[in-house]
């Protein structure tokens, strides 16, 4: 069965700020810890998997029956993480949107491999997001501009992903690029502003983060 939007919540840092993104979503997937948080905060859990390595007996007695699906896989014995197999799961659904709730908090290996994965659900061809209660992370690959519009995030920043990103043009921001390059190890991207209401990012080559974030 086919999902418009995703909500998938893993182990990091979450708060009452991710709830509304929990109430758009019209089908909810905890990665360990994350099924917990979704049930204590009155939301339906659709699906729950991981290794539950971090879940006490009782809390996992609720999970399994609550009516959601539930996979469990051995610690050790598993090739991806919690939350890739979440979005591997997710992918399978064929949504329209993926949100990742929880995908930033103190292990930044975990962190930086939880960004990795929007490239696993561009190549499937589906809008993903990072979202935390300071940052609002997507992928973009050549092809339409990407829109960013002016939200609660005062910072909008680029990063490559690929070793270099050709053909980067910005409108609506304070510092404009035209048919720039932007190469890994470089800062030049960090910190722009809009100077509009909503501004656009294109490029012709690799692939581009963009952060939009606030202290």
């Amino acid at each position: 069965m086919k999902s418009s939007c995703i909500a998938i919540v893993t182990g990091g840092s979450i708060g009452d700020w991710a709830h509304p993104y929990l109430a758009e979503a019209d089908f909810r997937i905890g990665a360990d810890k994350g099924a917990q948080y979704i049930l204590e905060h009155g939301f339906k859990l659709d699906q729950a998997l991981g290794d539950f390595d971090s879940i006490d007996s009782d809390v996992m007695q609720d999970i399994s029956s609550s009516g959601a699906i539930v996979q469990t896989f051995d610690a050790i014995d598993k090739d991806y993480t919690d939350t890739e197999l979440a979005v591997r799961y997710a992918l399978q659904r064929q949504p329209k949107r993926i949100i990742l709730l929880g995908a930033l908090g103190t292990r930044f290996d975990h962190m930086l491999a939880n960004v990795h994965l929007l490239k696993l659900a561009m190549d499937a061809g589906v809008e993903a997001v990072i979202e935390d209660r300071y940052n609002t992370i997507r992928l973009h690959q050549p092809g339409a501009p990407m829109t960013v519009k002016r939200s609660r995030h005062k910072q909008v920043s680029l990063l490559p992903l690929t070793s270099e990103v050709h053909g980067i043009t910005l409108n609506g921001f304070q510092y404009p690029l035209t048919n720039a390059t932007l190469t890994i190890g470089q800062s030049l991207g960090i910190s722009n502003v809009l100077d509009s209401s909503e501004g656009t990012v294109q490029i012709t080559q690799g692939l581009l983060l963009i952060i939009e974030s606030h202290d």
